[in-house]
């Protein structure tokens, strides 16, 4: 059996989600866990000079948690699987070519180094400002996302990131905008190997693409060649289990 672990980012509202919930329904053997799952509770996240909730940071998110339930599924991806409804399928004869893909989607998960470390690939969704603007402005509640959340090891339906109340006036120019342009530039600085999607292509197009990239990676897994540093991270991990 190996593991192949895809990292989905990008801004708020630029298809990250949707590329993802995508992807899973064509790669068997798939499952997503979602950082918007993660947020933590609205009263303890703290509030900028201007009044505006500081939800952009890696503070108001529970990362440890997250962390967590990545863990659990690297440690057996077919029981994680099946602890979230999901059911392993053979793709292969041989149970030793088996892969099984996580997909970790979220606004700030190259941001979060230990993370960071564990992608085997990186795809970054971007739409220009005013796109992204107008399309958080008519969409008034956050994206309703069903995923299978690992908290508490159930599945459900996550609700955690709806903008109720609506964003406050001038939230996205005072505090999403800015606050995305500088997560953004830290990425830019801790990371590389990302490949920048652009959203504003048909999503068709870009499942295609992504789903291409990623089903090479799962052939040359099946045929013994190793995504950069995947073998070190394997003996790092079965090392210190």
């Amino acid at each position: 059996m190996k593991t192949l672990v895809v990292g989905v980012g990008g801004m708020t509202n630029g298809g990250k989600s949707t590329l993802s919930r995508s992807l899973h329904e064509q790669i068997p053997n798939s499952c997503i866990i979602a950082q918007d799952s993660y947020f933590k509770d609205d009263s303890t996240v703290p509030v900028d000079t201007n009044g505006f909730k500081q939800y952009d940071v890696l503070d108001a998110l529970h990362m440890d948690t997250m962390m967590s339930d990545v863990d659990k599924w690297r440690r057996d991806p077919a029981s994680f699987l099946k602890q979230q409804g999901l059911n392993p399928v053979r793709t292969t004869p041989s149970v030793d070519k088996e892969v099984f893909v996580l997909i970790v989607e979220g606004f700030l998960i190259f941001n979060y180094r230990p993370l960071n470390e564990l992608f085997d690939k990186r795809y970054f969704m971007e739409i220009p400002y005013d796109v992204c603007k107008r399309r958080r402005s008519k969409q008034g509640a956050r994206e309703n996302i069903f995923f299978f959340s690992v908290l508490n090891s159930a599945a459900v339906f996550d609700s955690s990131r709806v903008y109720t109340p609506p964003d406050p006036p001038g939230y996205f120019d005072g505090y999403v905008w800015p606050m995305y342009l500088k997560n953004r530039q830290k990425m830019m600085n801790m990371v590389s190997g990302i490949k920048f999607l652009d959203g504003l292509k048909p999503k068709e197009e870009l499942l295609a693409a992504v789903c291409t990239d990623v089903s090479q990676e799962i052939e040359s897994l099946r045929d013994g060649d190793f995504p950069p540093g995947y073998q070190e991270r394997l003996w790092t991990f079965w090392t210190n289990v």
